[in-house]
């Protein structure tokens, strides 16, 4: 068995891992790095280009983002929050692309409108109504809205061609949109890193154990092919996408106790015949089924993914006991601990909807996807699709403080010991969109000392401008690192803010 130490270890070649390795190795070039995958590649769970939708996640098109209040009115702080945190993931992409360490925009990153399409009187008036309330918010500057069936036929050719035009339909739509294929910006990270001499990367490699030193670092175990080795390192990220969740309860962490996840699977319709893929052009997000989890949001997307064409429509939902779509059918049983039976039980009790929703997708056909398909592209034939699937998402369950039981969350969450040597990100949705955001949050938490230094903050100043400002409160900002991304990112023109 051989042993070394270093300064951080990463667990996990995905979006989340490649980005904290990268920001750390921007402010700190003398860090030791080790980056441990378990396949025998880089991206290719979640962050994979054809296992996710590549939304660059704005709130722009996605409805579940503005939940209606009870008095029916919108609420805009969720789409705020994560429309910010997106700009600030494309002021890290647009440094990196400056400084060569990212290939030019169109490698990893397309400029394709976000569009949301309801139908019916009672979604048209609820889209009316977030419309309203976000256009006025220099984040949303640019925001279209129509209720008119010769502009959204213009916006949509595709779907809108032998719509029942007596049929309410409305639609929003933000030019200046992106189809972000993860999996190539992951890959370009961690060649990145992969060139430094101070950062190995260890493929087909698994974490076997931990065990936290008198010091304060942690011994990792490390197994291969070929060998065993443990690694000792100062600090340890699990960036594992669904894996993440059982390496945390394996390092024992007290800030673990409580956690559970509940794996959601997804499957994708799929269309690259050119005659259809060139009649639509934008990524369209519809209302979600009642009961449906938000992942599980209907919507036909445009995918460019290593320069090729491609339509998505879905995700269909599915339910497996794996956490990774390489894992095992044992990954859900082998998570249940007695420190988070109590909150796993209550989330299946109170959660009947969602379980009954799950049950009906996975009984679906062929022929029923399609149908499904149909109301978004009324034309559309089953012998033009076919069937994809979709990286698994495993979705939070936590202590609800109110009840002592537990509740199920849709989102991203960040986890970290006490002391800072250890840290998790659990969750889906808006995931890999803001990274760069999360892995900050990270860095504060965990480097607080060399965060807090002159160095440092400088240095995260020229990499993400708007760091430690509010781009929800500053107009002036906004116009200032939009104008730079949407260039240097190839996303479109400016619009008037």
């Amino acid at each position: 068995m051989t042993q070394k130490s270093v300064d951080v270890l990463l667990v996990g070649a995905g979006a989340m891992s490649t980005t904290l390795g990268t920001l750390l190795k921007q402010l700190d070039p003398s860090l030791k790095i080790t980056l441990v995958e378990r396949l025998d590649n880089v991206a290719q769970e979640s962050t994979d280009g054809w296992n996710n939708a590549g939304t660059g996640h704005a709130a722009y098109c996605e409805l579940n983002y503005t939940p209606e209040n009870q008095d029916g009115s919108v609420s805009t702080d969720k789409a705020l929050e994560i429309n910010a945190a997106f700009e600030v993931s494309l002021q890290f992409w647009s440094y990196l692309v400056e400084q060569g360490v990212l290939p030019e925009a169109g490698k990893f990153i397309n400029s394709v409108p976000h569009q949301s399409l309801v139908w019916g009187e009672k979604n048209v008036n609820f889209l009316r109504t977030r419309y309203a309330a976000l256009k006025e918010h220099h984040l949303f500057a640019g925001m279209e809205y129509s209720e008119d069936p010769d502009v959204l036929a213009k916006w949509m050719p595709l779907i809108m061609k032998d719509r029942d035009i007596n049929e309410a339909c409305a639609a929003t739509r933000i030019a200046h949109g992106s189809d972000v294929n993860f999996g190539a910006l992951a890959r370009n990270m961690s060649l990145f890193l992969d060139n430094d001499e101070s950062v190995d990367l260890l493929l087909s490699t698994s974490v076997t154990g931990f065990s936290k030193q008198e010091d304060g670092s942690w011994d990792v175990d490390l197994e291969d092919k070929n060998q065993k080795q443990t690694i000792n390192s100062k600090f340890v990220f699990l960036g594992a996408g669904g894996g993440a969740l059982p390496l945390l309860q394996m390092s024992g962490i007290e800030e673990s106790k409580g956690y559970g996840g509940f794996p959601v699977s997804g499957q994708w319709l799929v269309c690259d015949k050119p005659e259809i893929v060139e009649q639509h052009f934008a990524k369209v997000y519809g209302a979600a089924p009642i009961g449906a989890p938000p992942m599980s949001v209907p919507h036909l997307d445009t995918r460019i993914i290593d320069g090729k064409k491609a339509i998505l429509f879905g995700p269909f939902a599915g339910f497996t006991t794996k956490f990774l779509k390489n894992g095992s059918f044992l990954d859900l049983p082998k998570s249940i601990k007695l420190n988070n039976l109590k909150q796993m039980l209550s989330v299946g009790k109170n959660n009947m909807d969602l379980t009954r929703y799950l049950v009906s997708e996975v009984r679906q056909t062929q022929a029923d996807r399609v149908d499904a398909l149909r109301t978004f592209y009324p034309n559309a034939k089953d012998e033009d699709w076919e069937l994809a699937y979709a990286g698994q998402r495993v979705q939070i369950i936590k202590q609800d403080k109110e009840t002592g039981g537990g509740k199920l969350e849709f989102g991203t969450e960040a986890i970290a010991s006490n002391d800072g040597s250890l840290a998790a990100l659990l969750g889906a949705s808006p995931g890999a969109s803001t990274t760069v955001n999360t892995m900050i949050g990270i860095l504060e938490r965990c480097f607080a000392d060399k965060m807090n230094s002159p160095e440092w903050q400088a240095k995260l100043k020229e990499m993400v401008p708007s760091y430690g400002l509010s781009l929800i409160q500053d107009k002036e900002l906004l116009k200032q690192v939009r104008s730079r991304t949407l260039s240097t990112l190839k996303l479109g023109d400016m619009p008037a803010i």
